[in-house]
């Protein structure tokens, strides 16, 4: 097993202190990410009150990370030692069901795995997130991030990033369309980057003045 240390909540509501746990063992199709940055979702703060129910403690959050690969397993192909990368809400799926066989594992017909607050797919190791120095993942729940961005920015992208980016795309928004947005908020700021980067025509809903 790898030691590492991370910031955990022993129980529901309490104050994120150092803890100390144990990550996998690399497999020959993971990569071991030192993590640079972690950004800190609602959902985060969600979880460790317990405010959705079924939280595992001692939870460590987090999961919109970005880091640097320090090993790789021997199978790995898409990723080298030194790789700027980063991971998002969901580290695993069954990889073979109809979902994940056409690319989205996040509709894992036996459930996708989360970043943390759940079990690997062994159904007994505690996932534990992104608030820690370490983590192993396989290699296809990892994305490459390019090396002219600052990292710190990067994390949220991997979260309230891609919840805009996936719809905008799907919907294939650029010039000749019109997008509108609910809120200018966290995630609703960043539609509005992306659907005029994309060359979209955009309108902001809101109740503030």
């Amino acid at each position: 097993m790898l030691k590492t240390r991370g910031y955990a909540a022993s129980t529901a509501g309490a104050q994120l202190a150092p803890f100390d746990f144990e990550r996998r063992d690399p497999r020959a199709e993971d990569v071991v990410i030192e993590i640079t940055h972690a950004g800190i979702c609602h959902s985060d703060i969600h979880q460790v009150r317990e405010e959705w129910g079924s939280s595992l403690f001692p939870m460590v959050p987090g999961h919109e990370i970005v880091g640097k690969v320090i090993a790789i397993g021997t199978n790995v192909s898409k990723f080298a030692v030194g790789a700027v990368v980063g991971v998002g809400v969901f580290v695993d799926s069954c990889r073979k069901c109809e979902n994940c066989l056409a690319g989205v594992e996040q509709y894992c017909l036996e459930g996708m795995t989360g970043t943390y607050n759940g079990l690997e797919r062994d159904g007994v190791t505690v996932a534990q997130g992104g608030y820690s120095k370490v983590i192993v993942v396989a290699e296809d729940y990892v994305v490459n991030i390019p090396g002219n961005l600052e990292l710190a920015n990067v994390a949220p992208l991997l979260c309230a990033g891609i919840t805009l980016y996936s719809p905008l795309r799907h919907w294939k928004a650029g010039p000749g369309k019109k997008v509108a947005i609910l809120g200018l908020g966290g995630l609703g700021h960043m539609g509005v980057k992306y659907a005029k980067a994309m060359g979209a025509e955009v309108t902001v809903f809101s109740h503030s003045p």
